[in-house]
């Protein structure tokens, strides 16, 4: 066998050519806000290892506590996100006109079992949203 010709050339230039996309995807973002940052924008005495956000200087300490309802919230969200993800490969999957029926009655499934996910978040009071009285020093 000859192995002077490398067979898979064709293939290895897509792959090359798609490892350099990626990378300038990734680097790319990183490259333009290090060309385009403002130097030298902290020059106040005394702010100069103060944080910033949105040009305007903070106020109080950034250690507060969060409520745990914005993570229950959070984590609902996730679960729902990644669900209906599942969905769209499903309506691919599920196309043979001679299941219809059946793929209809496992869907309604699917989704009816996430509803009693929603269903059991809202009896235990997930989604109320009571407002938190502080005292003052």
């Amino acid at each position: 066998m000859d192995y002077s010709v490398f067979q898979y050339r064709d293939d290895i230039l897509w792959i090359t050519a798609f490892i350099l996309g990626g990378l300038a995807f990734a680097l790319g973002p990183i490259l333009i806000v290090y060309l385009f940052m403002p130097l030298k924008t902290r020059q106040v005495s005394g702010s100069r290892d103060q944080y910033i956000e949105c040009g305007m200087d903070p106020i109080g300490d950034s250690w507060i506590r969060y409520g745990i309802v914005f993570y229950l919230y959070a984590l609902i969200f996730l679960a729902f996100d990644v669900d209906v993800l599942f969905l769209f490969p499903v309506a691919l999957a599920y196309n043979d006109e001679m299941f219809v029926l059946r793929d209809l009655i496992e869907i309604i499934l699917f989704v009816g079992i996430l509803s009693l996910a929603v269903v059991y978040a809202w009896v235990k009071g997930v989604f109320t949203w009571e407002r938190k009285t502080y005292r003052r020093p």
